[in-house]
């Protein structure tokens, strides 16, 4: 894969900011193990999020979306680095003192379920290291790359008592090092979520090697996890907790995230209230878009406001496969309808935690069950996920407002929400089976395809669909004839989804002063972007960066990162979302990268409805 050379005034001085430098370190004791890193040679720039970039004040907001090979320089000179750990001092790696990094690099120690301490002694990022923090536009940034060198902090290192010399592949979480496609795979991820509204780090670079491994760049406004907190509750360390806490609460503000409170009690009552909020918001738009975020009592895989991390155990299923669980070595995941319980585990721990750093006294966490922050929860789930259904169903914003504020629509969103819950969870009778990573049992239909084809129909006639007509729309592939017998009580659950959906349109009506005609014409329109046909899946995903890999050697730089940014797009379900690629032009060139952006959505097509 070349890289293009193109004329554009800029500099990129700004990057070198980023140098392992972090305020975390000294504002929370014992928070990272410190590690020097040299310059891993023979990088190249396989993508580079030119959005987020200049969103950071990386580059400037004219900067033409090329690698130019000054950018690419700079981008290699900042993040193309493996740490010098253990091993290599135990066994004297020889290593070119002018390839040593100025700064030493943080690996951030959190509360990890796959170690065998339970209390954060020994756990944190085992392959991955902050490469600093980046102040620009008013924001201060974090940003870590995963792919940089074992480090003690990984399970290997403690399950073996050993340390490991990175790119060793015989020990589980001992290699150090990431794979490209992994990488790539949760760049597009990342971006599509982000340009959906879904709270998550996203990619700012990817690093390609010949070997195959890749060196992944994350960025986020504050990427602490509950488990970087939940270490110091676990060891009853109330000095380190508060430091924690009070940093994470800084840098919202500082970040405008939140308001600055005076005094203790409301600056810690405002930290937990938004926590439950968040986390109730973020598991319904979970349950909603069937999205797999392995969630656990440690808190390690997601931010602490809730948005995704760490793509490795991220899927978004084509239907609401809520039996699969993740097959990670010595344990199995969470479901996806366990997630709810696990954030609200997670909001109870903090509220555990607020209530210690108030009192100086460390309570068991089973006297918070009833605390005002599970109600708080509660409530914001409940109607985040009635605000998501209406989203889903086509209804626009002001209207979803609408029809949540007045008490009869509401009960009928409720009522049409059971229905619909009922289809979602409805498993074929081929029962649990195992699958390439874990185990599942197939849902078999399809609520995309019913909530994009019901507007239409009513659009054109009042009369509700046959129940063997809307059974033949529910159908996914998953669904065999047995599956499909149309009995008595689904009979009756088909009549109450379609009379709710008809009398929330009715409501919609009412309270909106529009025809019901008008109503469903501009469902129609906006049910059929959101629930369109082609959605990426996490099946999907994988085969689309493999494919992305495979070609890359015969593409240029920038046809690799064009096709990438027409596909990201295509896949952002939001109406009225500006496109930034020009999918036509991508599709009518004869370019390499108009058959593998034609490759990627077929793609796309075939894995609809999996995993």
């Amino acid at each position: 894969m070349t890289t293009k050379r193109v004329t554009h005034v800029t500099g990129y001085a700004r990057f070198a900011k980023i140098d392992g430098r972090h305020p975390l370190r000294d504002a929370v004791p014992n928070s990272s193990v410190d590690y020097n890193a040299r310059q891993r040679p023979d990088g190249q720039v396989f993508y580079f999020n030119f959005d987020l970039a200049k969103e950071m004040g990386l580059i400037s907001r004219d900067h033409p979306p090329v690698i130019n090979s000054a950018l690419a320089k700079a981008i290699l000179d900042t993040f193309s680095i493996v740490i010098i750990n253990e091993y290599d001092l135990i066994h004297k790696t020889p290593i070119a003192p002018h390839s040593v990094k100025r700064h030493a690099y943080m690996a951030t120690r959190y509360l990890q379920l796959q170690h065998p301490s339970k209390n954060g002694e020994t756990s944190g990022d085992g392959r991955s290291i902050w490469n600093g923090h980046f102040r620009g536009r008013g924001v201060t940034w974090d940003v870590s790359s995963c792919g940089t060198g074992a480090t003690c902090l990984s399970p290997a290192t403690a399950i073996e008592n050993r340390f490991f010399k990175t790119g060793d592949k015989h020990a589980s979480y001992g290699c150090g090092q990431a794979d490209l496609s992994d990488g790539v795979a949760a760049a597009i991820m990342s971006d599509i979520f982000h340009r959906s509204g879904i709270t998550t780090e996203r990619t700012l670079a990817v690093i390609s090697f010949a070997d195959g491994t890749s060196i992944n760049v994350r960025a986020g406004r504050n990427l602490l996890r509950p488990a970087h907190m939940f270490r110091y509750l676990k060891q009853n360390d109330y000095d380190g907790l508060k430091s924690a806490v009070d940093y994470y609460i800084a840098r919202q503000v500082a970040n405008g995230d939140w308001p600055a409170l005076r005094g203790t009690a409301r600056k810690y009552g405002y930290f937990l209230e938004r926590i439950a909020m968040d986390f109730a918001r973020a598991v319904a738009r979970f349950e909603s878009e069937y999205i797999f975020c392995w969630l656990d009592w440690d808190g390690d895989n997601i931010l602490t406001d809730g948005g995704i991390i760490d793509y490795g155990s991220i899927r978004q299923f084509g239907l609401y496969h809520h039996e699969y669980r993740y097959d990670d070595v010595e344990r199995w995941s969470t479901t996806i309808t366990e997630q709810k319980a696990k954030a609200k585990y997670i909001v109870q721990t903090f509220a555990q935690i607020v209530d210690f750093l108030l009192t100086g006294t460390k309570k068991n966490v089973k006297r918070f069950r009833r605390h005002g922050a599970m109600r708080l929860f509660d409530s914001v789930f409940e109607w985040a996920k009635d605000e998501s259904l209406l989203r889903r169903i086509g209804y626009p914003e002001a209207t979803r407002r609408k029809l949540l504020d007045d008490r009869r629509a509401q009960a009928t969103v409720r009522q049409l929400r059971k229905a619909c819950e009922y289809f979602e969870k409805a498993k074929s009778v081929r029962g649990l089976y195992e699958v390439e990573d874990g185990i599942t049992w197939d849902a078999i239909f399809c609520m995309r395809d019913i909530l994009r084809e019901l507007p239409q129909r009513y659009r054109e006639t009042s009369a509700p669909v046959a129940p063997a007509a809307f059974l033949q729309i529910l159908r996914s592939a998953y669904a065999s004839d047995q599956d499909m017998v149309l009995s008595p009580s689904r009979r009756q659950k088909i009549n109450v989804f379609q009379r709710t959906y008809q009398q929330l349109v009715r409501h919609a009506a009412r309270l909106t002063g529009k025809s019901e005609r008008a109503v469903l014409g501009e469902v129609v329109k906006r049910a059929s972007v959101v629930n369109r046909y082609e959605r990426v899946t996490g099946d999907a995903i994988v085969h689309i960066a493999e494919t992305l890999v495979a070609n890359a050697r015969k593409m240029s730089a920038a046809e690799v990162q064009d096709t990438i940014e027409v596909f990201i797009d295509s896949q952002v379900l939001v109406p009225g979302y500006r496109r930034r690629g020009n999918v036509e032009r991508l599709a009518a060139s004869r370019r390499r990268s108009a058959t593998v952006y034609a490759s990627l959505l077929q793609i796309v097509r075939d894995y609809r409805e999996g995993i």
